[in-house]
């Protein structure tokens, strides 16, 4: 094969893929590449992708075949790729299925045909404890009890399971999706929702019924949710994020399905009932008086014969919640998120409790078709005012992310937006409450933290969904699941140091299509020579993966024009 100089990848031979951000080709490329790569750094000009086992694993799980990816990397590649990558790649994809989880009577049994494999698996440490008695020579079998903390241990030694030991039915639940919505506006499910749905439920085999699907914020998850129960027709239990979520979630199912108020509960902090289809918070099923007992919530798990378990925002299901997942891989396991990245590192976890990744889409691809919106994303740098540089010089090394993201300047930057952007509607989020209080009184708008009631955020969020408030500053509770539809701008003030998810997420608050076609308008405030910087540069790994890039904007020159402006 012929390469072409003027390509944009480098690939080299410890699985690292160099992209050339100034080519042509970029944008392809990197779309191509996005499957079974994972993005590790994106300064301005090369960004750095790297082939990771569970990269490899998630592709090959999704369908794509390691001749595939390696013909990805021929067409864009500089130069000859390097002579052991594609056995390298070839070898890792194999890996994914050559041992499988099948249903045997009322046990479960390990099936391997490679002899020698199984023989080495069998005498890892990891794996031998959950193995039971030998059936000839391929086959152990497997107690059922053992089925989720087995697949762990194999995804841990190299060698993933491919789980094709099925299903219990759970019970049964008629549910038909609406055309019209009681909200009296037509519905339809989107393309991709129902593919991805499909994908999902695979005509009910064993193929099917458990994995994680990639949408962007704003693409509706939800409804990919809903599809997959009108096609499982099963009581199904759904774990969300916050009591906004839970309210959220009841809205669209009795909204765009046939159920009635009474088959469709919610189970949190408020209120404690268990229907046909109820949906629970992860706060509610991790809370325990005392950190010695037991989790008296995980019983919600047994209360019914569940046929479906949708786990929401999956990259953010705590510890605990995995714990029990083991225990429960006999039942449907659909995780939906926006991204597989995970900031404790359990992406493994996701992969061999909940399923692999079946299917995802391209922000920009979405972007393109118009199901969401357009978005443009700025890092305004804004210099600490010179009294607190020695205080910042001083402070201890852990103070000092706070004192950075504190910054009293970047008030006046919001001065300069609000004022730009008058009679949009304007969210602004922060990690801090000292310093979004202090926004609240400058600017008198209405603030939303976790310690605002339940009815009084509902009205805030009704409000600002009539046009009745423009604008409302939200603590880390505006990272999760509110449907905002109409929010135009986002000005990010502080964030949780290098999180790359809650980028994602608060970026997804602005996404959804606007009614009039406008822009969506992303506003990161960042305190330039400190900590937040650095930081700043790792969170915008995610919207650099997804095809995004900033504008850079110096916040003194912005606030200047405001005072020539008024002056």
């Amino acid at each position: 094969m012929q390469y072409d100089p003027t390509n944009p990848l480098i690939v080299q031979g410890d699985r690292s893929i160099l992209v050339e951000v100034d080519n042509p080709r970029y944008a392809e490329a990197r779309d191509a590449l996005a499957p079974f790569a994972e993005l590790e750094k994106s300064p301005e000009h090369i960004h750095t992708y790297r082939l990771t086992n569970l990269s490899l694993w998630n592709a090959a799980a999704a369908g794509l075949t390691a001749d595939e990816m390696v013909d990805v990397l021929r067409r864009f590649s500089k130069f000859p790729l390097p002579t052991n990558l594609g056995a390298d790649i070839s070898e890792m994809v194999s890996r994914y299925g050559r041992v499988k989880l099948e249903r045997f009577e009322d046990k479960l049994r390990l099936v391997c045909s490679d002899l020698p494999l199984l023989e080495e698996l069998a005498r890892q440490p990891k794996v031998r404890a959950y193995l039971g008695e030998r059936q000839g020579t391929a086959t152990f079998l497997v107690e059922p009890a053992f089925r989720g903390v087995l697949k762990q241990a194999l995804v841990a030694v190299g060698y993933p399971a491919e789980d094709l030991a099925g299903y219990t039915e759970g019970a049964g639940l008629p549910i038909q999706l609406r055309d019209l919505a009681r909200s009296g506006l037509p519905f339809h499910v989107r393309d991709y929702q129902r593919e991805s749905a499909d994908i999902f439920f695979a005509g009910g085999a064993v193929r099917g019924g458990s994995g994680v699907i990639v949408l962007p914020c704003g693409a509706g998850k939800t409804i990919v949710g809903i599809a997959a129960m009108a096609l499982m027709q099963k009581s199904t239990l759904i774990l969300t994020t916050s009591i906004t979520a839970v309210k959220q979630w009841i809205r669209e199912i009795l909204d765009k399905t046939d159920l009635k108020d009474s088959e469709v509960t919610e189970y949190s902090g408020e209120v404690k009932e268990i229907g046909p289809v109820t949906v629970a918070t992860y706060q509610i099923l991790t809370h325990r008086t005392d950190k010695k007992e037991e989790f008296p919530h995980f019983k919600l798990f047994d209360q019914r014969d569940w046929g479906l378990i949708i786990y929401d925002e999956v990259h953010l299901l705590p510890a605990p919640v995995f714990r029990v997942t083991a225990n429960i891989q006999a039942r449907r396991r659909l995780g939906l998120t926006a991204t597989l990245i995970r900031e404790d590192g359990r992406e493994e976890d996701v992969f061999s409790l909940i399923g692999p990744k079946k299917y995802d889409v391209p922000w920009r691809e979405l972007e393109s078709r118009g199901w969401i919106a357009e978005a443009n994303c700025t890092e305004v740098r804004v210099a600490l005012p010179e009294p607190l540089r020695m205080e910042y010089a001083v402070a201890e090394w852990r103070n000092k992310y706070r004192l950075a993201s504190e910054n009293p300047a970047k008030e006046d930057v919001i001065a300069r937006l609000l004022e730009q952007y008058a009679g949009k509607q304007v969210l602004i989020i922060g990690q801090y409450l000292h310093q979004l209080r202090q926004i609240q009184k400058r600017f008198n708008i209405p603030l939303i933290t976790g310690q605002t009631p339940n009815v009084e955020r509902e009205d805030l969020y009704n409000r600002f969904r009539r046009g009745e408030v423009l604008q409302l500053i939200l603590s880390k509770v505006g990272n999760f699941a509110i449907d905002l539809p109409d929010a135009n701008v986002l000005i990010q003030v502080s964030g949780t140091f290098g999180s790359r998810q809650e980028e994602a997420q608060r970026l997804g608050r602005i996404l959804r299509p606007k009614a009039n076609g406008d822009l969506a308008h992303f506003f990161t405030l960042v305190t330039r020579d400190t900590r937040e910087l650095d930081f700043a540069h790792h969170r915008q790994l995610f919207l650099t993966e997804q095809g995004y890039s900033y504008q850079i904007a110096d916040g003194g020159e912005m606030t200047a024009a405001t005072v020539r402006k008024t002056g």
